[in-house]
C-alpha cells in the first residue's frame, strides 16, 4: 500500500496542485489543498477500486478545492455592524457635487444632441433612469426594440463623449 501511495504521489503530484492552483487562484492554497487530497487519497486507499486512478484523484482534488471556497465565502459574509458601516457613504465634498452636477449637464446635452429616436430614449434612459420596460410601454414600442435603442444610443454616446 505504501508503494502504491508513493507512486500515486510521485504520477499526479504536478496535476494536483495546478488543479487546485486553478481552482483557488492562490499558490499556497494550492499547495495545501494538494497537501489535504493526497492525505485523503492515502486514508482512501483499500476503498478504492483500483480503476481510472486519475479521475479519482482529480475529483478528490476538486471537492477540496470547491470545499475550500465554499468556507471562504461563508467567512466572508458581512456581519450587521460592518454591513452598515460599509453602506453608509460620506456625503459628497462641494467639489464632487459640482462635479457630478457638471457631468449630468454634459451627458443631458450629449442626449440632446443624438439624432431621433435615439435622444428621447438617451435622455429617458441615462438622465431619468427609466427602464426599458416602461419606455417600451410609453412610446407603445416593442421591449427589444428600445433595447436596441439603449444599446445603439450608448454607443453614439462613447463617441460623443470621447471628442469632448
Amino acid at each position: 500500500m505504501e508503494e502504491t501511495f508513493s507512486r500515486l504521489v510521485q504520477r499526479y503530484q504536478n496535476l494536483v496542485w495546478s488543479i487546485c492552483y486553478k481552482i483557488t487562484g492562490d499558490y499556497f492554497e494550492a499547495q495545501d489543498l494538494s497537501q489535504e487530497t493526497f492525505l485523503s487519497v492515502y486514508k482512501n486507499l483499500g476503498a478504492f477500486d483500483g480503476q481510472n486512478e486519475q479521475a479519482w484523484i482529480c475529483r478528490i482534488a476538486t471537492n477540496k478545492c470547491l470545499d475550500y471556497k465554499k468556507r471562504a465565502a461563508a467567512r466572508s459574509q458581512p456581519t450587521e455592524d460592518t454591513y452598515f458601516n460599509e453602506v453608509e457613504s460620506p456625503a459628497p465634498t462641494p467639489e464632487a457635487a459640482c462635479m457630478d452636477l457638471l457631468q449630468q449637464e454634459k451627458l443631458e446635452r450629449l442626449c440632446a444632441s443624438l439624432k431621433p429616436p435615439y435622444d428621447k430614449i438617451a435622455i429617458d434612459y441615462f438622465y431619468h433612469e427609466m427602464t426599458a420596460k416602461s419606455m417600451a410601454e410609453q412610446y407603445d414600442k416593442n421591449l427589444k426594440t428600445v433595447q436596441t435603442q439603449i444599446y445603439r444610443a450608448k454607443g453614439m454616446l462613447k463617441k460623443l463623449w470621447r471628442k469632448e
